[in-house]
């Protein structure tokens, strides 16, 4: 009896094959097909911020201001609290939504700030803004879904939308001598009733745009009568330069109701000084809080633990760390922005929120070019506008976020000289 060592679908293979070598007639292909990704994720373009900033990382010579961070490091004390979790073995999962006793100092600081009651029971713990973001994309986004924001914004915004499948539709602020403005009645014609979701990031990473009170009430109003969900990125709000008697920017908390389609990012990197951290919150309709628990535990499980206490030290002492990073970044926007101004084909204005310096060189339309040319020809590190928007190619944005201002009137100068190379 003949043994059968070849299954038969095997087997019919290897016949087929010696058969083709034979008679020369037919092809098979044993290598396996290309693995092929979501188009939406091929279509991602990567960061024009990080293509530049790839240029010049790692030289000493370069003076970077291309991220949005400050180069001080977080306060001793939030350091040290994370270290003592750490020594007591605090190396173990938390629960999705946080450490209650970190939710409930959120839900005091925001309701102290906003002059509001918002319970713990509405606070998402999340690990850094850009994942309170992303969340909140994947919570409410379905592929085709027609989605509004309003640009020029930091990439990760428009991004994320289009990851999700969405129809994404911008309407861009306006340049006029140097500021950016809002056409109001723009942004809430292009809300529908088929609009799923706004995108709206004020004060206003790059631009240094804020809303008022009453046009945050109109585009509540408008998006309550759509049925729109609002996404504030609010990360910003402390960082504001105008007088304030809250020392905070203008909120949709302010003007929202608990149930209202809004939901609220913010983080402990701008104005606490902790972006290494990745640590974030959202504020959020109480009646969705359960899901996006169950969205965390899927993404990330849950922030760590010693990230947390460094969080809650943070709040409990925030009197020490805000008011003075805000006083500082003032101090540094008063330094550079006049510098600036001083410079010939250069337009800017002085922002009233934010941490970043956005200007436009006359002649320099490719800013993604000269952004390069910056780095290796004068030893300064800015952030190309097109990666804000298409609109606004030919700006470029300085985060003056510097320990020394001193630094950023080195910066100038440089600059200053390597235009005065150009004529």
């Amino acid at each position: 009896m003949q043994k059968k060592f070849l299954a038969s679908p095997l087997k019919n293979l290897v016949q087929e094959l010696f058969q083709s070598s034979l008679t020369g007639t037919g092809t098979i292909s044993l290598l396996p097909q290309s693995p092929t990704m979501r188009q939406a994720v091929l279509d991602l373009e990567e960061s024009k911020i990080r293509e530049v900033a790839n240029a010049g990382l790692g030289r000493p010579d370069v003076l970077a201001f291309w991220f949005g961070e400050s180069d001080e490091v977080t306060p001793e004390f939030i350091r040290q609290a994370a270290i003592e979790s750490l020594h007591q073995g605090e190396t173990f999962y938390a629960h999705n939504l946080g450490l209650p006793e970190l939710r409930q100092a959120i839900a005091g600081y925001k309701s102290r700030l906003h002059e509001t009651s918002i319970g713990m029971e509405r606070i998402a713990v999340t690990s850094g803004g850009v994942n309170a973001l992303m969340l909140a994309a994947q919570a409410l986004i379905e592929p085709g879904d027609h989605v509004v924001a309003v640009t020029p914004v930091w990439p990760n915004l428009t991004a994320q939308a289009r990851i999700m499948g969405a129809c994404l539709e911008c309407v861009s602020l306006t340049p006029r001598a140097g500021a950016w403005t809002l056409n109001l009645e723009s942004l809430l014609a292009t809300i529908t009733p088929s609009t799923r979701l706004l995108i709206l990031n004020a004060p206003n990473n790059p631009t240094g745009w804020t809303l008022s009170r009453l046009e945050q009430q109109s585009i509540l109003e408008h998006c309550r009568k759509t049925g729109t969900w609002i996404l504030a990125d609010e990360v910003y709000e402390r960082l504001y330069y105008l007088p304030s008697a809250r020392q905070c920017a203008p909120s949709f908390l302010d003007a929202a109701t608990p149930e209202d389609r809004l939901l609220v990012v913010n983080s402990f990197s701008k104005s606490f000084l902790m972006t290494g951290w990745r640590l974030g919150w959202l504020v959020l309709p109480p009646s969705i809080t359960h899901d996006i628990g169950k969205l965390i535990e899927f993404n990330t499980s849950c922030a760590s633990v010693f990230t947390q206490r460094g969080a809650l030290a943070a709040l409990q002492r925030q009197g020490e760390i805000t008011p003075r990073v805000v006083d500082h970044l003032k101090t540094c926007r008063d330094t550079l922005i006049p510098q600036l101004q001083d410079m010939p084909d250069i337009e800017v204005q002085s922002p009233n929120g934010g941490m970043y310096a956005f200007f436009k060189i006359n002649g320099h339309q490719d800013t993604l070019n000269t952004a390069k040319r910056l780095v290796h020809e004068a030893g300064v590190g800015l952030a190309p506008g097109e990666a804000f928007a298409p609109q606004a190619q030919g700006w470029l944005r300085w985060c003056f976020a510097s320990r020394d201002p001193q630094r950023l009137v080195l910066g100038t100068q440089r600059l200053q000289a390597w235009l005065a190379a150009q004529r």
